[in-house]
């Protein structure tokens, strides 16, 4: 059967009309393609992504804004799936998100979340199903995605659609039960291993808001910040995956309003900032080489939920002159399973209107930013239920993922697959849509209700926070997990 589907650009004088005429079925699929429709009978075939990408350009060239897409082909797929699952359920065929797992028979292997479950790329690769592909022997050879995340992206673009298809209906694995596992019965790990991290501070609300706190309104925003995204070396070997509890911060901190001596002490102001992160893939950068936005964003595997705790008393004191160190080096959570730039593609959503201007080597008039709402809960120690205290959306980035990249190598630096960025927290206009308690307890002087804690500011020994995305398509939803970690008490010595 045919999942037959439209995708509609609106905008350009000639409207384009792609058409699904490959069956998405199960079996060996590598790839799967569109027939090209325009206002004659001819037609080309290509690729569902070089499609999207020649329709945004040609979108852009009419009217230099984002196309809004109606998008339909992949969610008829939801119900081709061997897999059973409902329409609200996060990872449906359409997701395909991958991760990295354990049983307690066994240690830990790649796998791909559908439905509640897990298939086991491993075990699958020991079938005679596993793709003939040559990229498929590196997916499967180590306990992590590093493999598949250094191939190149058409690669990436081959074996997702393998995937998808093999999760299909009419798949040859369809009654082979070994090869799926049940989520919670799994226990996951880090899906890669990191090389280095580097954390932006790229909201627009986000740094207006701090400015605000610290500065004033006048002075909300530093010279510098409306001209490139500013950011800083995190520690990769702080990253942990979701579930990891850590200890409260110590450090240099001033005891009270108006002191200049400080005291050696647990931090008094820990929290949590809303971010998303976001995998480089493909092969390494020469020493010296550039990348620019387009280039980026083709180089992009992936996407994460990323909690980058931060001590924030340590860090008003030790960030002049050369930013924030402690104050963000002791932990920072990510979400298992990492989310393909595919399987958002249908939730694009407009760039940042920038003025002034960026310099050449940022500027990308084929940018976007996303659609997805990021929302965080928490649940205070000793309560059983966690409660809603934020919702935020990534389209709320003055520069896109793919500019901080850009700027992130303009000066040559190299740059290895499985580097991760994050995106520095992500804000929304309004008081429910503040990525972080450092806003929204106006620095600690307004205090809030969350459970039957009527005085809430930052975070306390034993406090959960957990951070969620899911975006709605039409007749599915792509989900990214969630990214959860409990406070524990400062390290005692």
């Amino acid at each position: 059967m045919l999942a037959s589907a439209r995708l509609r650009l609106r905008g350009p004088p000639k409207q384009a009309i792609y058409q699904a005429t490959r069956p998405l079925t199960g079996g060996r699929i590598s790839s799967w393609e569109l027939r090209v429709g325009h206002d004659d009978p001819g037609h080309v075939v290509a690729s569902r992504e070089s499609v999207i990408r020649r329709a945004v350009r040609h979108q852009q060239r009419h009217d230099g804004s984002v196309p809004t897409f109606s998008h339909t082909t992949e969610s008829k797929m939801s119900a081709k799936s061997f897999v059973q699952y409902t329409p609200d359920c996060p990872f449906p065929v359409e997701n395909c998100p991958y991760g990295v797992f354990s049983t307690s028979d066994r240690s830990k292997r790649p796998g791909v979340a559908i439905g509640d479950k897990i298939l086991d790329l491993e075990a699958l690769s020991r079938t005679p199903h596993w793709s003939k592909s040559p990229i498929a022997a590196e997916v499967v050879q180590k306990g992590t995605l590093d493999a598949l995340v250094a191939l190149e992206p058409e690669d990436w673009a081959k074996f997702r659609s393998y995937v998808q298809g093999i999760l299909g209906a009419d798949s040859p694995i369809a009654g082979d039960a070994s090869l799926l596992v049940n989520q919670k019965d799994a226990t996951m790990h880090m899906p890669i291993t990191i090389g280095d991290y580097t954390d932006f501070y790229a909201s627009y609300e986000h740094a207006y808001n701090c400015g605000v706190l610290f500065r004033d309104p006048k002075n909300a925003l530093q010279p510098n910040w409306k001209h490139l995204p500013v950011g800083y070396h995190g520690r990769a070997s702080s990253v942990v995956i979701s579930g990891t509890s850590f200890h409260r911060p110590a450090g240099q901190i001033l005891d009270k309003p108006g002191d200049k001596q400080p005291i050696f002490a647990p931090c008094r102001k820990l929290d949590y900032e809303t971010e998303m992160g976001v995998i480089y893939g493909g092969k390494e950068t020469k020493l010296g080489e550039r990348l620019s936005p387009a280039e980026c964003r083709r180089r992009t595997f992936g996407y994460v939920l990323l909690n980058d705790w931060s001590a924030r008393d340590i860090q008003a004191w030790e960030y002049v002159p050369l930013g924030p160190f402690l104050a963000k080096n002791f932990c920072t959570s990510i979400a298992p399973w990492v989310v393909s730039p595919a399987a958002v593609e249908p939730f694009k959503a407009k760039q940042y209107d920038h003025d002034p201007q960026l310099l050449p080597y940022l500027q990308d008039p084929d940018g976007f930013n996303y659609n997805i709402p990021i929302k965080v809960e928490i649940k205070p120690e000793g309560e059983d239920a966690f409660e809603q205290v934020s919702l935020s959306n990534t389209q709320h980035l003055y520069y896109t993922f793919a500019q901080m990249w850009a700027h992130h190598s303009c000066t040559g630096c190299r740059l290895r697959p499985s580097d991760m960025i994050g995106s520095g927290t992500i804000s929304a206009p309004g008081r429910d849509g503040l990525g972080s308690l450092l806003e929204k307890c106006n620095g600690g002087k307004t205090p809030y209700t969350v459970g039957k804690r009527t005085d809430m500011t930052f975070l306390r020994d034993g406090d959960t926070v957990r951070m969620s995305a899911v975006v709605k398509g039409d007749g599915y939803s792509i989900g990214f997990g969630a990214v959860e970690g409990t406070v524990l008490p400062v390290w005692e010595q």
